[in-house]
């Protein structure tokens, strides 16, 4: 094979190990001439179309006939092993070893079994047997030992075991599909430590594919290799290739799994479920389930999966893993230390304990425990490129930037198909080229061609913010704060997860923050200022807790502090997560981290937020804000919610959530009414021809307001539009009524209230440019100049890049006398380059000026005649500056 070179497919990693299918089903090999042909074809084509009990009966006839030895006997324990019955197929193995005194043939088919269930020691005197003893299986018996070698951390002899496969597969002049599948395996363990040889592997088993296109192994192998190597998407098309052909397949079922998992679906779950209906004792399912509860953050589920795989296998190292990590993200650390020491009896160079509890603490916000997990796992072995990975992005996660992507460098050498880490790394020489701007508690990282403009407005929010929640809070987090603000999403999806495509706006590392600027999103869909803010009470929240805050107590918390921050900031009340809650569609209060994590429908992950700022504003309304701190405290002293609940309320999570739902009831009492109400009422007239709603629809009223409004009859549009808005008042979304109430209002030259509408707008919707910049017209229209600035100050939490804007607001502080104001707004307008640029220093050394600030006029106005030696303005404003010279 190392003759072989060919292009690198699209590879890539999961959790998927590479002995999956050694562990559960193994490699179905040539049989000999004795089989009986019609019958034991029919058993293998009832096995390959996952009809087991059909497989299992044809099987068993043959071998009790005494026929198609030993095919039939083999193909019996492989189907009691797809199906989950480890004990009966390890009995089936020695019946039939026994049946035929001095034959190797069953010798490697019972070391399989018997390592599957943690009987190591008797599986490797089994496996010997087979290649000792010159089994016709005995390739896949070298396979299973080099395996079983690997796994007690025997890693050079396993590699020196493995790298004979390669001289096989040059000395054969034909292999067949089960030779290149093992080749393929031995050759993937090969590339840890030459990564050009996953290539190899990959080949190989395309070739056994093409060999034999029905064989489902090579098909889930390199599956399993492409999901390793991150690609998703192959990996997809080749488990279900299988699945077409066995809807059943138990590791098929599990690869999509891992694959629904990479991609951030919510199928995971029930998908690694289906995988445990064929085959419910299978470790490696029950090993991933327990993985994706710790996900939501459910460590008592977790622990119950991670044990019920030990009780198939008490040797499995990937379970005992994640029974480590259940322990730990729960605290009990003397659990955790007991199960590392099982771990390294087993085999005492094995890093993937650490890996895999360092990834799951990171999944609960314990990043610096991750660094020191990650370490522990490259110091037992060096070539752990997973380690080498998370160890560095954790680094950067601390902001420990120079250690971390020299760190990554590393990984990256060892394992180039890892897309997170060259990813990240690319990302790290476009962050170099970022500017830093710096507060008393903050270091902010900004796009040079965005730094003069948002830094300072980003500087005082941050400090804002800070000094609210140190107050509130009774604590501070360390400082200083880092802020990364990318002026790419893709950029800003890089840094939180490593690729492209992650949803949300920003990130909490506790004192490392990331977030979207505001050119990296379509204008009216974000506001940075309340993001700022829910970032920064993230970095309260988690180092208050020590980082043990659940996933929905944080953003709940969060969301509910950005509600306080400013009128409009935070999500609100809309008639879809009503309609959920009717529905019965939202999470219980015991679930509702998974409304995060694993949403049942598509907008489920924005309604837990709110769900979840309710549950906060219920609590500080009804229980006062000492109640969240006593909360805080429960979970910074290892209590999970069932206690924290209890201990804080006297009540258990059932009673809270009725609690809850009583509370919702009554806030949303009346347009839970009005959306319930469908019913229509014929022949209204209005002169639309159609037929009206009844007077509480709230989204009829809504529509037949809008309709009306369209085609210009406003009276029958205001009509419709009052009576949506008082159905429900708090909604104020695109299509609200306050917005074209204000515009009808507007038209009449009722100027007041269309001015009171669009208050009542902004106070719920942040978000809204336009309603924004229409209320500062209005304002400017009837000489309210403080009303104006004040809208154009919120204005700029939506788009701080509008230098017209900018100018307005300046004129504005101008008239107020506001100098400290007009200073920022005109340093803010040189800062965006303009066409003016001389006008631009000018008229910020007249602020300077004005401000007393005389030395920073003498210098703009310099600047200014620096690009313009005639501007006749400018020379005017530095003589009088000079004359004022003291």
């Amino acid at each position: 094979m190392t003759a072989r070179r060919w292009g690198a497919a699209a590879l890539g990693l999961a959790a998927l190990s590479l002995g999956l299918l050694a562990a559960d089903g193994g490699i179905a090999w040539s049989t000999t001439p004795q089989e009986s042909p019609s019958t034991l074809e029919a058993a293998r084509e009832a096995l390959g179309a996952g009809r087991y009990d059909d497989a299992i009966r044809g099987f068993r006839s043959l071998v009790g006939a005494g026929e198609a030895y030993p095919a039939a006997d083999r193909g019996l324990v492989q189907a009691l092993v797809e199906t989950g019955e480890y004990e009966e197929a390890e009995s089936a193995a020695r019946e039939s070893r026994d049946a035929h005194p001095g034959s190797p043939e069953m010798a490697r088919a019972l070391g399989a079994v018997l390592r599957q269930r943690g009987k190591l020691s008797e599986a490797e005197t089994s496996l010997r047997g087979a290649v000792e003893g010159g089994a016709s299986d005995r390739l896949a018996a070298e396979l299973e030992l080099a395996t079983l070698r690997w796994e007690r951390g025997e890693q050079d002899e396993a590699l020196a075991m493995f790298d004979r496969f390669i001289d096989h597969s040059n000395r054969a002049a034909r292999l067949t599909a089960e030779e290149l599948t093992a080749v393929g395996t031995a050759v993937a363990y090969l590339g840890s430590r030459d990564p050009d040889l996953f290539r190899d592997a990959s080949r190989a088993f395309e070739e056994a594919i093409d060999a034999d296109p029905s064989a489902s192994e090579p098909k889930v192998r390199l599956g399993s290799l492409f999901l390793d190597k991150y690609n998703s998407r192959d990996a997809r098309a080749l488990f279900r290739e299988v699945l077409d052909a066995n809807p059943r397949h138990a590791a098929a079922l599990l690869g999509m799994a891992r694959s629904a998992q990479f991609d951030g679906s919510s199928e995971a779950l029930d998908l690694a479920k289906s995988s445990l209906e064929t085959n419910p004792n299978s470790p490696v399912a029950r090993a991933f389930l327990a993985r994706l509860y710790l996900d939501l953050e459910d460590t008592r589920r977790a622990e119950e999966e991670a044990r019920r795989a030990l009780e198939a296998n008490p040797a499995s190292l990937e379970a005992l893993s994640v029974l480590a990590a259940a322990l730990y993200i729960r605290g009990d650390r003397g659990g955790y230390e007991r199960v590392r020491q099982q771990v390294s009896e087993l085999n005492p160079r094995y890093p993937d304990l650490f890996n895999t509890v360092a990834e799951l603490a990171v999944r609960t916000h314990l990043y610096a425990d991750a660094v020191s997990l990650a370490r522990r796992a490259v110091e037992l072995d060096p070539t752990s490129w997973r380690g080498q990975a998370l160890l560095g992005l954790n680094l950067l996660r601390l902001g420990e930037m120079e250690e971390g992507r020299r760190v990554l460098e590393t990984a990256f050498a060892g394992d180039p198909y890892n897309v997170w880490v060259k990813n990240t790394l690319d990302l790290l020489d476009n962050l170099a080229e970022y500017r830093e701007v710096t507060s008393p508690r903050f270091r902010l990282y900004l796009d040079p061609d965005e730094a003069e403009t948002l830094g300072p407005y980003m500087a005082d929010l941050a400090e804002e913010a800070f000094e609210s929640m140190a107050t509130r809070y009774g604590y501070r987090p360390p400082t200083p704060v880092r802020l990364e603000a990318f002026s790419r999403h893709a950029d800003f999806s890089v840094r939180t997860v490593g690729l492209a495509g992650f949803g949300a706006l920003g990130v909490s590392f506790g004192s490392v923050l990331a977030m979207n600027s505001p050119s990296a999103r379509e204008r009216g869909t974000f506001n940075w200022g309340s993001t700022l803010w829910h970032e920064i009470s993230h970095a309260f929240t988690l180092g208050f807790t020590e980082h043990r805050i659940p996933r929905w107590f944080s953003e709940g918390l969060a969301v509910h502090d950005e509600r306080r921050a400013r009128g409009g900031w935070g999500s609100d009340g809309t008639p879809d997560f009503l309609l959920a809650y009717r529905a019965d569609r939202l999470r219980p209060f015991a679930e509702l981290n998974y409304g995060f994590v694993r949403p049942n429908y598509p907008q489920q992950v924005v309604h837990s937020y709110y769900q979840a700022s309710l549950i906060c504003q219920m609590i500080e309304e009804q229980d006062g804000w000492p109640a969240i701190l006593r909360m805080l405290e429960g979970y910074r002293d290892g209590l999970d919610t069932e206690a924290v609940i209890r201990q804080v309320f006297d009540q258990d999570v059932g009673a809270f959530d009725r609690r809850f739902r009583t509370y919702l009831e009554g806030r949303f009492g009346e347009p839970l009414a009005a959306l319930e109400h469908g019913g229509r009422r014929e022949g209204s007239p209005g002169g639309a021809g159609a037929s009206e709603p009844v007077d509480d629809d709230f989204l009829g009223q809504l529509a037949g307001g809008l309709r009306h409004f369209q085609a210009g009859r406003l009276n029958d549009a205001e009509a419709y539009l009052e009576r949506a808005k008082n159905l429900f008042p708090e909604y104020a979304g695109p299509d609200a009524p306050y917005l074209f109430l204000a515009r009808i209002h507007t038209a009449r030259g009722d100027v007041s209230r269309a001015i009171a509408e669009l208050e009542r707008m902004v106070a719920i919707n942040e978000d809204h440019f336009d309603a924004h910049a229409e209320l500062a017209d209005l304002y400017e229209q009837t000489g309210d100049t403080p009303g104006a600035a004040r809208t154009l100050d919120r204005l700029l939490y939506i788009d701080p890049f509008e230098e017209a804007t900018h100018a307005r607001l300046a004129g504005l502080y101008e008239q107020l006398g506001r100098w400290d104001g007009a200073v920022r707004e005109r340093e803010a307008i040189v800062g965006m380059d303009p066409v003016d640029r001389p006008g631009a220093l000018y008229r910020l050394a007249l602020a300077y000026h004005e401000a007393g600030r005389s030395a920073d006029a003498r210098r703009a106005v310099l600047q200014a005649l620096e690009e313009a030696p005639n501007y006749e303005d400018a020379l005017e404003l530095l003589l009088r500056l000079r004359e004022e010279r003291p």
